[in-house]
Formats: C-alpha cells, structure tokens, sequence
C-alpha cells in the first residue's frame, strides 16, 4: 500500500507534467517566424502561377489544416486528436500522414539509442565501481577518460568520429541509413550495409554516456569504499569481486535515479548525433521540419520525446521504490 501511495502521487505529477508540456508543445512551434503555408503554396504553382490562383489553393490548405480558426481553437482540436493518436498532416509532405513519417524513422532511432543506453549504463557503471575500488593509476586513468568523453558534447564527438573513422580513415561510411542503390528490406545484404551505417553514430553516443556514468558510479563507490561494511568484509579477506559486487548494488540506487535524467540529455544529444550522420531516425526528421516549419511533425517529435523522458521516469520511481525500503517507511511514516 506504501509503494502504491508514492506511485499514485509520482503519476499525478507526470500527468500535470504531461498537460503543460503538451500546451507548450503545441504553441512553441507556432513562435517561428514565417508562415509554412507560403512555401508549400510557392512549391505547388511555381513562379508562373498568377495571384489568384495563388491565393485560392492559399486559402484552401489554410483550410485544410485548420489555420483560419483562433489558436484556442487549433489547441482543443490538437489535444483531441493526440489522444486519440492522430497528428495530422504533414505542410512539407503533404497529404503524407505524420504518424507514418515517425512510425518509419522511429525503428532507427530505436536500434540506435536502446543498445547505447542499455550497454553504456552497465559498462560505465562497472568500471566507475573497479576503477574506486582499485585506486592509484587506474583510477586516475579512468577518472580522466571519463571527464573527458562526459564533458564533450554529442555533435563534437561525433564530428570527430565521423573525421577520424569516416574521411581520414575510411573504415565506415560517412553518412546516412544504407548505401545508395540499396532499399530496406530483410537480407544478409542490407543487414549488413546497415550495421556499417550504424555503427559511428552509436559508438559516438555510446562513449559519452560510458564516460557520464563512470564519473557518477565512481563519486558513489569512493563514497561506499570507506564504509564500514567494506572494511568489514575486507576483514574476512573476501575477494574483491564480492565486495565490488556489494559497492556495485548500494552505489547502484542513485545511478538508477540518474538513469532517467541521462535518458532525457541522451535523447537530445542523439537527434544531433543523427543529424552529423544524416541517419534517417527522428532527429533527422525533426531537423527538416523545423526547417521547413512544419508544425504537424514538430509537435509529434516533440510530443514524442517528451513522453518517453516521463516513461523513463516513471519507470525510474517504479524501480527506485521496490529496492528501496526508505521509500516505503517514509509512506507509512507520513499516514
């Protein structure tokens, strides 16, 4: 009852948190200068196209897309349609449907991020707690390198990468999903061409999320290293895998806490990582959008990451208070 107490709260949150977002989401967009409208009518008659004609097929995509109601208007319909999983159709492609554009670039960004977040929370954690526990050169060592890959930012390490792999040494291609002349398809062939595409990219956010977590699980591991219970457990000669096994699990709660905020600041660095790579994902989408002004399919990419930084959270909480019994004394506590 306890932990269902401190969930019950924590949605509450995220459920006003949602709210706000999704009202900012819908107005930000709508802050650009220009109007989206004007491009896609230039782009539809071309040059030759007299004023009238211009401004009937003007009128009718304002129409179309809902732009001639207030704002409030366009927000109640907006609202309406995202909870029922409809975002519209796209300015700059259109009659193309929005939720088609994510659905396709959504598996990229999926194959990209997943195995980053997964491998790079487990291997940065694990050498943050050997590097603690084992001290002198290799501590400084990995101290360092973590600083280092932890401080630079997404897009410069990925430059760097694309510089030094893609250009200098040609050991991956320089850019994009596949090669050209290929289509996406279930083969060894294309397969194969995509693991080449997709490794510089995943290797630059990888390294960066390795060097955050290693600096934060080695702050907690010095921490836990001069607690009594290691020197307690040194005291019976246990072999040091058991005892970093026990300052790898108390070090572990504040890690899974800064699981969910690193989920938020990856998301982010990773639509730029995609966008240096010309990777065919979300962030690529979102780039053309916002050059295009296209305020459909940058309100559902949008929308998009900010529901999966909540989930992330949300699912943080979840697991921060089934291992923590703090959390649940401070719920009864308060009843």
């Amino acid at each position: 009852m306890a932990l269902l107490s401190h969930l019950s709260r924590k949605l509450g949150w995220y459920t006003a948190a949602f709210a706000a977002a999704l009202a900012l989401n819908f107005f930000l967009p709508r802050m650009l200068p220009g109007n989206p409208v004007d491009a896609l009518v230039s782009a539809a008659l071309g040059r030759g196209a007299s004023s009238e004609a211009k401004q009937r097929v003007y009128e009718t995509y304002i129409h179309e897309f809902g732009l001639d109601q207030s704002l409030w208007s366009q927000f109640l319909t907006y609202a309406g349609n995202v909870l029922q999983g409809d975002f519209g159709t796209s300015f700059s492609r259109y009659p193309a449907e929005v939720s088609t554009m994510v659905a396709d670039a959504l598996p990229w960004t999926l194959m990209l991020q997943l195995p980053a977040v997964l491998l790079g929370w487990i291997i940065g954690n694990l050498i943050g707690a050997i590097a603690a526990y084992k001290r002198g050169a290799m501590d400084r060592g990995v101290y360092l390198s973590s600083l280092f890959l932890s401080a630079a930012p997404y897009y410069c390490l990925a430059v760097l990468l694309l510089y030094g792999l893609a250009v200098a040494l040609p050991l991956f291609p320089a850019g994009g999903g596949w090669s050209f002349g290929l289509r996406p398809e279930w083969s060894g062939a294309f397969i194969a061409d995509a693991v080449s595409h997709w490794f510089l990219p995943f290797l630059s956010l990888l390294l960066v999320f390795i060097g955050g977590q290693a600096i934060g699980m080695r702050s907690m591991a010095v921490y836990e290293i001069d607690a009594d219970y290691v020197a307690f457990a040194r005291s019976f000669d246990l072999p040091d895998r058991k005892v970093i096994g026990y300052v790898f699990r108390n070090g572990m709660l504040p890690q899974i806490t800064g699981l969910a905020l690193a989920v938020g600041t990856m998301v982010g660095g990773a639509l730029l990582t995609e966008i240096v790579f010309s990777y065919p994902g979300i962030g690529t989408l979102l780039y053309d959008a916002i050059l295009s002004k296209d305020y459909p399919v940058i309100q559902a990419v949008t929308l998009l990451v900010l529901v999966v930084v909540l989930v992330a959270n949300l699912l943080v909480d979840i697991l921060y208070g089934l291992i923590d019994p703090r959390i649940r004394a401070a719920e009864k506590g308060e009843r």
